[in-house]
């Protein structure tokens, strides 16, 4: 079995898209429990208001709204945790095409990128929050003020920005270490 490519060149190397699970922050386990704990509320919310409107034909009115927002903060989460673990959406022909010192650029450009984007989201969300706060908004459900759902989207937010810039600080000590001149015996 030959290891080359049909033109004959040897094929790339596999890189692997994620780090390892030993280089992964230990700090990653706070978006772990955080999907956990947030999927069984889901879990066990939506088989109560199933099982009670199986036997009764009737269903409890916050359920819904209670399960819209669990699903934004699973969704937050889940974000935050994937550009942390470096799996977050980008297009692989180009992250992934070229010399190893353009892949780091990118990975680093990318990671900049992101905690760009989330930080400037955290600023006006914190916006929207006090909105909510000032106008004594009310959920449409259940009537509680609409600012303690809100007030998770800048937390989060946050969380996804301080993640992609601890990726971006990652990703810059791995490029130093990989160009740094390597003593000789």
């Amino acid at each position: 079995m030959s290891t080359s490519t049909p033109d004959g060149q040897p094929p790339a190397p596999i890189v692997p898209a994620a780090p390892a699970a030993a280089d992964e922050p230990r700090s990653l386990r706070l978006e772990d429990w955080l999907i956990v704990l947030t999927m069984a509320a889901l879990a066990l919310i939506t088989f109560v208001n199933v099982v009670l409107r199986y036997f009764t034909d009737a269903s409890f009115a916050w359920t819904e709204e209670i399960s819209v927002f669990l699903m934004i903060v699973l969704a937050m989460v889940g974000g935050s945790a994937a550009v942390a673990r470096q799996l977050h959406i980008r297009i692989e022909f180009f992250a992934d095409g070229g010399s190893e010192h353009r892949r780091q650029v990118l990975a680093q450009f990318g990671a900049l990128m992101v905690a760009l984007l989330f930080g400037l989201i955290t600023v006006l969300s914190i916006r929207v929050v006090w909105d909510d706060y000032r106008f004594e908004e009310t959920s449409p459900g259940i009537g509680v003020p609409q600012w303690w759902y809100t007030v998770w989207l800048p937390v989060l937010c946050a969380l996804t920005t301080a993640r992609a810039l601890q990726l971006f600080a990652r990703l810059r000590r791995a490029s130093a270490a990989s160009t740094a001149p390597k003593a000789r015996p």
